[in-house]
């Protein structure tokens, strides 16, 4: 006989195998409060009024019930759901798809301002399931017509109070009176102004009401720090982060079950005594790998929320969120894992660019603040290596039981006469294997000089020290040495230090617009006018479109991709409104031209010798 579910699983909630399977697979192991009392209710169809503060699972509230409910042969709109930011309707709409994971041709849409029209046109003539957008873009698309309300099955407004504050009240209401009378509305918001009152009144019929309270207990005996993802690889900085903080254990969290058998591995791979602990282990072999993290056989453990569920360990020291969890119930209960029997414990959460808002829900449900950490610099890791190094030759020495290798040794010294302290360095070395003790410098990204213009013959005096060099071809072309990683293609952006641009800001305007996860954008390489940056192969034509009028700094990336012919020489390709303004461009001398026909006595001869340069070159030369 099979005993029956406890009530605090997402499987008595009435959930389909499809979004179970999803929930495992981004480590949900039990219900928050407000989805335990949300799902059912949206499940059966009722209008709901949720009380939640952001950070308490509210989105898996009502995308759940949501996806359980669409009609997948269906290819129209049945679920609106409005936000007050572009940044919480991309996050939505990635919350959206995460949990369809295991739904067959399942499609959700973002729709916001600041993005191009044509390619949200395109999907939803293609037909979307579910659209989430800011009030100003969705009402924008029913006025021209492009999207279709009159078959809606639900109405989502999430957090209307920062609607409301934000000003968009009017045009949310514009938009329900566009909607059918049947349809059915959930209305989430973490306080209830008057305003947010009336509308319920008006427009939702016999809500129930579900006010749920943030926990806000994290012990006083953990810091918390968080550490903003740059262009440094992931594994790079948890490297430099465990060989410089003096830990006991370490617990780090990622949200699946082959990302904590591929971070183990690399972690072994680095020296560390690390062991993956996943749900799909037999129960006794997680008890065994437990044990051991208690007697300190193992000092790091890469687990899954599932697979850490229970874990008690005093040992633990640090607790590392090396991915953000999906909301801050989930963090709460992650870094209670340290701290533990009067101890001091530590947490550090990882945080890409795009992940920054769910550290500000995190810091505002736990009404914390979470302290910056700077990564230890390459001195520093640098120096606790040769002191480990040092301390491993001192506890050698205190060891004993020498006298037999100092025997060999003295007879090597006398028999080919060298010093001690070189056969001692010959040895440390030998130990050291093809591993270098120290870690190398960091290399500053390469600069153009001020007032050049790319001409040159041979580019002498271009490369600096720590910087790549660079070799100049044909007219105004530079190319970087370094080779491309298989599968990349590299692309030039009009955007440089000249505009004050850092690697993150690329980084995190080009994940946001191309759907990319950071850790698959390649090397950038940033000069005074224009930066160079490597993306996978085959970019879609809609994205690239999208890319090009992307905005960073006040400045548009006006992305081109760059071609290597069969004799090594780099060049553009460019869109017809980039060939335009290069046009434009060529028939105005850059400034450094003008000042060397200033100087040249021939100069005006010169000008009448001198061909116009054709469009392709005229945006290369003016950078």
């Amino acid at each position: 006989m099979s005993k029956p579910e406890p009530v605090s699983s997402f499987q008595s909630l009435g959930l389909p195998p499809e979004l179970i399977q999803a929930l495992e697979d981004v480590g949900y192991e039990t219900p928050s409060p407000i989805q335990l009392g949300a799902i059912p209710p949206l499940l059966e169809g009722r209008d709901l009024l949720g009380h939640a503060p952001t950070g308490t699972g509210k989105t898996a509230a009502f995308a759940l019930p949501l996806l359980a409910n669409i009609d997948l042969d269906s290819r129209y709109q049945q679920v609106l759901v409005l936000t007050p930011t572009r940044e919480l309707a991309i996050q939505v709409a990635e919350a959206f798809q995460r949990y369809a994971n295991h739904l067959k041709d399942f499609h959700v849409l973002p729709v916001y301002g600041g993005q191009e029209y044509s390619g949200q046109i395109r999907a939803l003539r293609r037909g979307v399931h579910v659209v989430v957008g800011t009030p100003g873009r969705v009402m924008d698309h029913i006025r021209k017509g492009t999207m279709k309300l009159d078959k809606l099955r639900v109405l989502v407004l999430d957090e209307a109070d920062e609607m409301l504050r934000m000003g968009f009240i009017d045009d949310v209401e514009w938009i329900m009176e566009q909607t059918p009378e049947n349809r059915q509305i959930a209305l989430f918001s973490a306080t209830m102004p008057k305003q947010i009152q009336k509308i319920t009144k008006r427009y939702l019929k016999d809500p129930l009401n579900i006010a749920i309270k943030a926990k806000t207990a994290t012990a006083e005996s953990i810091s918390q720090r968080y550490w903003l993802v740059s262009n440094l690889h992931k594994l790079d900085a948890l490297t430099r982060i465990l060989e410089v903080e003096p830990f006991d254990a370490v617990l780090l969290f990622v949200r699946t079950k082959i990302a904590t058998t591929e971070l183990a591995e690399r972690l072994a791979a680095r020296g560390y005594a690390a062991e993956a602990l996943n749900g799909d282990m037999p129960q006794k072999n997680r008890e065994q790998m437990v044990a051991r993290l208690k007697k300190g056989g193992i000092d790091i453990l890469v687990a899954t929320d599932v697979a850490a569920r229970g874990l008690d360990v005093d040992r633990i020291s640090h607790v590392i969120n090396y991915d953000i969890p999906y909301d801050a119930e989930a963090y709460i209960h992650r870094i209670g894992r340290t701290g533990r029997a009067g101890r001091k414990g530590e947490a550090i959460l990882f945080v890409a660019p795009r992940e920054k808002r769910m550290l500000a829900s995190i810091e505002k449900a736990t009404r914390q603040k979470i302290e910056a950490m700077t990564l230890p610099s390459t001195e520093m890791v640098n120096s606790q290596r040769i002191s480990r190094f040092k301390q491993t030759i001192t506890d050698t020495l205190a060891g004993g039981s020498l006298e037999f290798m100092q025997g060999i040794l003295e007879s090597y010294e006398q028999e080919h006469d060298v010093s001690p302290i070189e056969i001692a360095a010959a040895l440390a070395k030998l130990s050291m294997g093809e591993k270098s003790l120290l870690l190398e410098p960091e290399k500053k990204a390469p600069r153009e000089r001020k007032g050049d213009s790319g001409k040159g013959d041979s580019g002498k005096g271009d490369s600096r020290k720590g910087e790549t060099p660079l070799r100049r071809e044909g007219k105004g072309k530079a190319r970087p040495e370094k080779k491309l990683a298989e599968g990349m293609e590299r692309f030039r952006i009009e955007i440089g230090h000249d505009h004050e641009v850092q690697p993150g800001n690329i980084v995190g305007a080009i994940a946001n617009e191309a759907g990319l996860d950071a850790e698959h954008i390649g090397h950038i390489d940033i000069r005074d006018k224009f930066s160079f940056v490597e993306l996978p192969e085959g970019m879609p034509k809609a994205v690239f479109n999208d890319l090009q009028k992307v905005w960073i700094g006040g400045q548009k990336l006006k992305i081109s991709r760059l071609t290597v012919s069969d004799d090594g020489k780099t060049s553009s390709r460019k869109t017809p409104s980039d060939e335009k303004t290069s046009v434009k461009k060529s028939r105005k001398p850059a400034t450094a031209d003008k000042k060397r026909k200033k100087k040249s006595n021939s100069s005006d001869k010169e000008k009448k010798r001198k061909p116009r340069k054709k469009p392709s070159e005229g945006n290369d030369s003016a950078s």
